[in-house]
């Protein structure tokens, strides 16, 4: 099974390949310098497909490490090659911005702007709607994807009314510009309890909802996988989709809630729950003013709200938690102290994940950060902290790890949304109050 993934997120690595290939190709200088952002998007997608499949075998299957150093020439070329993009097309990071002064990203047009500052979906036209009761032309998502139009210009506009739809959805890499919405994130859900331990999948494979076709939004909806703690890995959400945005979401699970697996994603207004590195992935995204809920886990388990998958030193991405709250559910409250809750681990060498202008409620453990097994990846991991507050924000007792920073204004600049996604092209003036930039 996990050699049939391979061949299907090789599949998937190949085609970024042809892409990035194709846009040099056919851009002269100046439009590559423009385009900068995706071909650094592309190829830092072609290593976190190439993470995904080997993290696809168990640690003590005897083909991982045959498949492990088979990867090793092509994930060090296309980390040079990322290194050579940086360092030729040099563009200062303070002279571009990824959220217009709406705070949304700039890569929407007019027409998602106004699809995304819609009051209450208000005035919104669907191409599809989505209704169990029959009210609907289809009474399950996965059709009314499947209806996806040839030959589509602008948005596919899927309205899901009210409803728990028992489902296992994907709007795959062919489908691309999809913009799904419900009745809101505690009304209109998509649920499932497919998991590792109970059902033998990789944990990619888990996911109750999938978007890996571009430019994909979704708002108001909920997403959840309620395979519980005993199913171990086991995700809500697994977004590979650039240039992808979810606002006013709910994403329920425990360990291995949301999957960001690859190219650029943005979270804004979300509910993410959940227990052991349950915001996880290869990708570069930023979750911002969302609330982060820390569950509680079985009696031989400590809670990781992060674990950043950056496998290579030149890849672009990372994790950015940006004014959130991240809080106890009501479960966990009277064994917050016993129970150990940190900000995240190091699931790979150059993990990378930033807590900024946040609230960390008091069960975050004083050394904020923790190991993923004794001291592997310390000393090339990336984690820094910047203005947080709340009483689990003091920075005094925080790892004495020399890669571990409590950051500036400065250095906190490079990681808003408007520089740490690159997305030149995003949202504009969509009309919602978002914050733009460093809250302070």
């Amino acid at each position: 099974m996990a050699l049939d993934d391979c061949k299907e997120l090789l599949d998937y690595a190949v085609q970024e390949l042809q892409a990035s290939m194709s846009l040099v190709g056919d851009s002269d200088l100046h439009t590559t310098n423009e385009r900068v952002a995706e071909l650094q998007s592309w190829l830092s997608a072609v290593l976190a497909y190439q993470e995904t499949c080997v993290d696809g075998f168990s640690d003590n299957s005897t083909i991982k490490p045959t498949i492990e150093q088979g990867f090793v020439d092509a994930s060090h070329l296309t980390d040079n090659v990322l290194a050579i993009i940086s360092g030729l097309f040099n563009i200062p990071s303070n002279s571009r911005r990824l959220l217009a002064e709406d705070g949304f990203p700039t890569w929407f047009s007019g027409a998602d702007r106004k699809l995304l500052a819609a009051q209450n979906n208000g005035n919104v036209r669907p191409n599809a709607v989505v209704a169990q009761d029959g009210s609907g032309q289809f009474k399950t998502i996965s059709a009314a994807i499947a209806a996806y139009p040839n030959n589509l210009r602008g948005r596919y506009i899927i309205y899901v009314k009210a409803g728990i739809y028992r489902e296992y959805v994907t709007v795959d890499k062919k489908k691309p510009n999809v913009f799904i919405y419900g009745d809101g994130p505690r009304k209109t859900i998509v649920t499932g309890s497919k998991s590792f331990a109970k059902d033998g999948l990789g944990t990619w494979k888990t996911a109750t909802f999938v978007a890996e076709a571009d430019g994909f939004i979704a708002k108001s909806m909920g997403f959840q996988n309620t395979a519980g703690p005993d199913g171990h890995q086991a995700v809500a959400l697994r977004v590979s989709s650039d240039m992808s945005a979810f606002l006013n979401c709910r994403m329920d699970g425990y360990q291995d809630t949301l999957l960001y697996q690859a190219k650029r994603q943005f979270y804004r207004n979300c509910v993410i729950s959940g227990t052991v590195d349950f915001i996880f992935g290869y990708g570069a995204a930023v979750i911002q003013n969302s609330l982060i809920v820390v569950r509680r886990p079985n009696d031989n388990q400590q809670n990781s709200v992060t674990a950043d998958g950056r496998k290579e030193k030149h890849a672009t991405t990372g994790l950015v938690i940006h004014n959130c709250r991240i809080v106890p559910e009501q479960k966990l409250v009277a064994e917050r102290f016993k129970i150990p809750t940190f900000l995240g681990r190091p699931w790979k060498p150059f993990s990378r994940t930033v807590v900024m202008e946040s609230e960390l409620a008091d069960f975050i453990q004083p050394a904020g950060w923790m190991p993923w097994a004794g001291s592997i990846h310390l000393d090339t991991l990336y984690y820094a902290e910047y203005a947080n507050r709340g009483a689990g924000a003091n920075t005094n007792k925080r790892v004495n790890w020399k890669t571990f920073h409590v950051i500036n204004r400065n250095e906190a600049l490079q990681f808003t949304a408007g520089q740490f996604l690159k997305g030149a092209s995003w949202i504009k003036n969509a009309g919602v109050p978002v914050l733009l930039g460093l809250k302070r």
